[in-house]
This record gives C-alpha cells, structure tokens and sequence, in this order.
C-alpha cells in the first residue's frame, strides 16, 4: 500500500463558533416584564375599564392583541394617550386577559366564561377565543346546550356552534323536556326541528315537542303554529296518531292552516299510489345521528374451550377493543338489547348447561349477576325483545331440544311462561317482525329444519308459517328495511 500523508487526514481549520438558543429566557424575560408591570415601572399606558386602572405595556398589548395593535399603532386618538378609556368589556374579563398577555396563563371556569369569551372577542385573543369555546364544549349537556348554542350564535364561534348544534340533534329526546327549549324563539325552534339529522325514535316525538313549545305560552304562540307545523313531517306518523292526535287537537282543528297540513298528511297515507307525486321535505325520512352504536361479540368457543371475553367494535373507528368479562365462561349464548342494557342469556360453559343471566351496562363496563334465572337451562337458544320484555326461545337442556318459551320483565326482575313452540328447536334464528317474534329453522333432535312460525303477544300463540327452500341449523335472522330506487317504498324484509 501506499504511504499515507498527514497531509491528507488534515482539514482545513475552522472560526471557532458555538450557537446556543435559551429555552429559559422567553419565560425569564416574561416574568421580568410582568413584575415591571406590577411595580408600575416603565408602564406607558393606563386602561380605565370600569372603575379599573390597569396599568400595562403598549408593546406587550399589541403583541398580543389585533385590536390593541390597531388602537397604538395607527391614527386613532388613543395612540397619543396615556389613559384609554375600554368601553363595552367586563373589568374582571380585562384584567384576566391582561394578566394572560404578561404570564400565558388563564383559568377558564363556570362563573367567568359568560364575560371572557366576550371580552376575548372584542380583543380578537383568538388562543383565549378557542380555549373558552372548547370549555363550553366539555359543559355541553342537554339543559344547557340551547344556551350554549345562542351564546356561540351571538359571538360567532363557529365551531362551538357546530358542535352545540349536533349535540342538540343527537339529544333532542332529552332537550325538548328541558327549561331551554320552552324559551326558544321560533326562529331557533324551526331551525332545530327541520333538520334533517334529528335524532327521534318517530315524528310523534317533534310533534309533541312543537305542542310543548306552542303550550308553554299560549296566548302568544298559537300565532306561530302554522309556520311550526309545516316543519313537523306529517306524512310519516303512523295513521293512528295523526287521525286521534293530531287531528283532534283543539289548536291544530281551530286554524285552517294546519287542518291543510293535516289533510296533505292523511292523503299521503291514504293514497300510495300518489306517493310519488306528493314528495318533499315533509316526507322524507330523518337520518338520526347513530354515534353510539357499537356491535358487542360475547362469549363463544376458542381453542376447545368456551370462553368469557367480550369485545366491542366501533364503526366510527373501525376498531375492536375489549369489554369487560363476564363473570361465566359460555359458549352457545343469546344476547340481546334491553333499554339500552345487553343481556346474556343461558349458554354453556365447558361442562355444564346454564339457565344464569348477566346484564352488562356501557356507561360503566361492568357485568351485573343480580337477573333471575330462566325456568330450564338453555344453550343454543334464541332471544328476542319486544314490547319491552327480553324473550328466551327454545334451545337446549342438556336433555333435549326444547320448545317452550318464557319472557322475563326487567321491572320485576321476573320470568313467566308463554305459549311453546309447535317444534323443538335449537340453533334456530329469532327476529321481530311487524310486533311478532319469528323462529326460524334450527334443529331439533333428529335433524336440521326448514319449518318457521312466529309468535303474537297479544293472542299469546305460535303460528306456523311457509317453509324455507333449505334446512337450516345455526341460522341468524334480522329485520330490514328496504328503501330503494326501485323497489316498494320503506318495506320491510326479513333477511335470514
């Protein structure tokens, strides 16, 4: 190889040079200022806000501050004087923006946000602005949110606004029975209830709502009633309700405006065919806001064993995550939904059969044992709600298939005993459909089957109905509604 020189190795010297940026000094210089501030040092403005005197810095002002900028900056008077007269703000609100401007520091509370919001407004603090909106955002509640919607309104924040407006949407059911939304103007009742994201189980809930409203002051909203009603969706309440409530009601008969809008109701009900011709905003359906909804998987079989795990998928995420356990491990479960309440019914746990039952509360992610028992252990059974009460459907014993059926009633912690099955069945699909419980296939004994009937609470009677194409064992069913382009309008299927 051949020789190296040192002259090769050698770099050409460099200025010696060392750059070094404070993290300290901004808060060390802020500090220093403040307390100059404090022992009135240097101050070279006074803001008279009230009966307040705040002694302050120009430069600091208008570095923090849009409007002081303009006020010191420009041709006004104030950028010639020594004491400026602040008009139109609350004083405690100033000096709490103030004292931010000189220390970044602000607490935002219940009894302050009403005049800071306000005053950070007129300052254009556009931080203090976003930091008072996301406060009022985390109070949102349906007794407040109405007011929290108007205060927005009125300082123009649009994004509490925004917020405030779903979170009315989303809780009508429990806004409409609040002091708030007795006091709305008409201009912000129309608004809330023509839109199209309203979140009600059925129409009849606005228009109760609208009564409540137009009740709450008679004498000076009976005037108001026909411009409300035309944003109340007529078309889509059920017959009953429109003929014997609406119809009938004393308000509603004494002004020909709405009697107009509830004759155009009662065609579109009475007259299908025309249906076509008779769209608008009136007949078409609301889409609640669904945020909610998560799909729970509970129990089932894993690597020879049954199991206690539940998990939960949000939709909005895309994700799963775990639930809590339940306190069993069981395999061949039914599940259910029961005001709002989930319900685990019967099962297997590895060894023996089950007639337990475990409710699960969401708010709280705990599973509660303290549900009566079903009458006979069930595996493999069918569950279903209706009318308020949680049905068990079949299964199995350990014995044999079962027929018999019994519904439990969550307000007296209590099972009783309905009409059974003409045919035993387990592994079988149970769906509502038009107020009746369906059980569909399953097996019995000996083999799979293609029977189906369905069962009437109000005759107490199971009744067979035509059979499938295919045996089935292991089947699920589900109500759907179907509403498209071209096939009949809001019919419902039972999809299995």
């Amino acid at each position: 190889m051949g020789e190296i020189l040192h002259s090769d190795l050698e770099c050409p010297p460099s200025p010696a040079r060392l750059e070094y940026t404070s993290d300290k000094h901004p808060r060390h210089t802020l500090e220093a200022i403040n307390l100059l501030r404090k022992h009135r040092e240097l101050c070279d403005v006074v803001l008279i806000v009230g009966t307040r005197r705040i002694f302050a810095h120009r430069v600091i002002l208008s570095a923090c501050s849009p409007y002081f900028h303009a006020m010191f900056t420009g041709e006004l008077a104030e950028s010639r004087q020594t004491e400026v007269t602040i008009r139109d703000i609350d004083e405690h609100a100033m000096e709490l923006l103030i004292d931010f401007a000189y220390t970044s520091h602000i607490i935002v509370e219940e009894n302050n946000v009403q005049v800071l919001l306000p005053a950070a407004c007129l300052l254009q603090m556009a931080e203090i602005q976003e930091v008072c909106c996301e406060f009022l955002k985390r109070q949102l509640d349906p007794s407040n949110c109405l007011g929290i919607r108007a205060f927005a309104d009125t300082h123009s924040c649009r994004e509490l606004l925004r917020i405030a407006d779903k979170f009315t949407q989303h809780n009508f059911q429990e806004v409409m029975e609040s002091e708030e939304f007795l006091l709305l103007p008409v201009n912000q009742l129309i608004d809330i209830i023509s839109n199209d994201e309203l979140n009600v189980r059925s129409e009849e809930q606005v228009f109760n709502a609208v009564m409540s409203w137009v009740k709450y002051n008679i004498t000076e909203r009976r005037q108001h009633l026909p411009q409300v009603l035309q944003h109340v969706r007529l078309p889509l309440l059920s017959p009953k309700f429109l003929v014997g409530t609406v119809g009938s009601d004393l308000l509603i008969k004494s002004d020909e405006a709405c009697r107009d809008l509830v004759d155009e109701a009662k065609n579109y009900l009475l007259l299908p065919q025309e249906r076509p011709l008779m769209q608008g905003p009136r007949t078409r359906p609301r889409k609640p806001v669904r945020r909610g909804e998560v799909l729970f998987a509970v129990g089932g079989w894993c690597s020879g064993d049954a199991i206690a795990s539940v998990e939960r998928y949000d939709p909005q995420t895309n994700e799963w995550r775990m639930a809590a356990p339940m306190s069993k491990r069981r395999c061949g479960v039914g599940v259910a939904v029961l005001n709002d309440l989930l319900y685990a019914v019967g099962g297997h746990d590895g060894q023996s059969y089950l007639n337990s039952i475990e409710r699960y509360d969401p708010q709280t992610n705990q599973w509660s044992c303290d549900v009566a028992p079903t009458s006979s252990c069930r595996t493999s059974v069918g569950v279903a709600v209706l009318d308020g009460y949680l049905y068990a459907v079949g299964g199995q014993d350990g014995v044999s298939c079962l027929n018999f059926v019994e519904r439990f009633d969550p307000r007296t912690n209590r099972w009783s005993s309905v009409a059974s099955m003409g045919t035993r069945r387990k592994h079988l699909g149970c769906a509502i459909y038009n107020n009746m419980i369906y059980a569909v296939g399953g097996r019995d004994d000996t083999t799979e089957l293609s029977s189906a009937e369905r069962y009437n609470p109000q005759t107490n009677q199971w009744q067979p109905i035509v059979a499938m194409t295919s045996r089935r064992s292991g089947v699920s069913g589900a109500n759907f509604s179907l509403n498209a382009a071209l096939l009949p309008r809001n019919r419902k299927y039972l999809i299995v």
